[in-house]
């Protein structure tokens, strides 16, 4: 019987997947906010272009908060795999390398 998980955070993979969906959705927002301070330039509302830019800059704080995280989701993942044997190592090459035998 396989385990089904419930909630995103069930597994690393799981959390991998919802980081960068999150990634995605900051990324959008982030054009559309830069979008609604070129309007506001042009209305030449300051107080409001102010308040944007610094919706901006926190976005700009979170995305990069995000991507760390990611990094270090990835980072689980592979350790995950060596650990656990899911991966093979490389072998080093003179390993891999197939010698005749001499005559």
């Amino acid at each position: 019987m396989s385990y089904e998980s419930e909630t995103p955070f069930d597994s690393i993979e799981g959390s991998y997947e919802y980081v960068h969906l999150l990634a995605e959705a900051i990324e959008e927002v982030r054009q559309e906010v830069e979008e609604d301070i070129a309007r506001a330039v042009s209305e030449r509302a300051e107080r409001r272009k102010e308040a944007l830019q610094l919706v901006s800059y926190n976005l700009a704080k979170l995305s990069l908060h995000i991507t760390t995280s990611r990094r270090i989701l990835n980072d689980l993942r592979t350790l995950r795999r060596l650990l656990l044997a899911e991966r093979r190592p490389e072998q080093p090459v003179e390993a891999s390398v197939r010698k005749e035998p001499r005559l």
